[in-house]
């Protein structure tokens, strides 16, 4: 396929995932589904098809990128795993975690992906589109969410082509993704340590580890410089519109993103309400997170109102990505 800016959406088949093989392997740039959110992927041992990425997206190159495997056999050809490593990569892969790892002496990765640091974001993913493609291209890909930085992530194929049309070369469409929060990434330095919370929750984590997860040690709520892992800048995952946090009210001109019961004062004069969950799943809340907040934002709410959402398993990352959305706006 030759690398252009006339984006295609194809549906996934054999036939695409050979052909996104081909692309990736021209240079160019591929959005295709994983089990947490679309990715956009590109060759991750090529710097020019990484510069293309941070340019589509708009991403700033001090944020690094996660590289994805086919396989953990593969992921040690580019980290070095430490037996903390060895115990997650077993219990967790494939799945929604991200392991931060010191780069091998001849990890292939190009420097740009990893942002210029010494250690390198790895995960395995569980959708079997992705995978499909990591097999017929060989090599690593390096995959952040398939939208314009900082934007709401996309957990759909319309997402993507919202974003990104014309800025990369193909998208993969294989449907609505599953788990809807991009992966956990644990950092496995002297101590593993959460440096994201996503689609696995930490109680899980600490389970096979017996022991708590650290704390990044950075405060999650100022950018002071280089991220130590991606998705770890404040101001992140947002529309366009104002997000107000834990409302007990809706206020006028306001949309309503509830969980649980719709019940609270000024609902009947909201401009839109969706309920991630009205039976209060937060398994089924985490899918239809991003997916919910770029709808309302869509329909030109100046504010979009976010009832509480408990803070426990999945909620932590759901709270985590509301409460980036909110930054700064």
């Amino acid at each position: 396929m030759k690398v252009g800016l006339k984006t295609q959406i194809w549906p996934a088949n054999e036939a695409t995932v050979a052909a996104a093989a081909r692309c990736l392997a021209e240079g160019g740039l591929v959005a295709f589904p994983t089990e947490t959110v679309y990715g956009l992927g590109a060759d991750a041992t090529n710097p020019a098809a990484i510069a293309r990425l941070y340019e589509a997206k708009g991403r700033p190159s001090f944020n690094p990128l996660i590289a994805h495997v086919g396989d953990t056999a593969a992921g040690e050809r580019i980290a070095r795993f430490d037996p903390t490593a060895t115990k997650l990569a077993e219990a967790f892969w494939p799945g929604p975690l991200t392991l931060v790892l010191p780069k091998t002496e001849d990890c292939a990765v190009a420097d740009l992906a990893t942002a210029g640091l010494d250690t390198i974001a790895v995960r395995v993913p569980a959708h079997p589109v992705a995978r499909a493609i990591l097999r017929a291209f060989g090599g690593p890909v390096v995959a952040p969410s398939a939208n314009l930085s900082g934007h709401v992530s996309p957990t759909s194929a319309a997402h993507v082509q919202s974003d990104l049309a014309g800025r990369i070369d193909l998208i993969v469409d294989g449907g609505a993704v599953t788990v809807g929060v991009e992966s956990t990434i644990v950092g496995c330095f002297d101590a593993p340590i959460l440096l994201r919370p996503g689609g696995l929750p930490r109680g899980e984590i600490e389970r096979v580890l017996g022991r708590p997860l650290a704390r990044p040690p950075q405060d999650p709520d100022q950018d002071t410089g280089q991220p130590l892992a991606p998705g770890m800048l404040a101001s992140h995952y947002a529309p366009r519109a104002q997000v107000r946090l834990n409302a007990e009210t809706v206020e006028a001109g306001e949309a309503l993103l509830a969980f649980g019961s719709n019940a609270m004062p000024g609902v009947d004069a909201a401009t839109a309400v969706m309920n991630l969950s009205a039976r209060g799943d937060l398994n089924e809340a985490a899918t239809h997170l991003f997916g919910y907040l770029r709808a309302l934002d869509s329909k030109g709410a100046r504010a979009i109102a976010v009832m509480p959402v408990p803070h426990h398993g999945l909620g932590e990352a759901i709270n985590d990505r509301l409460r980036r959305a909110a930054m700064g706006r």
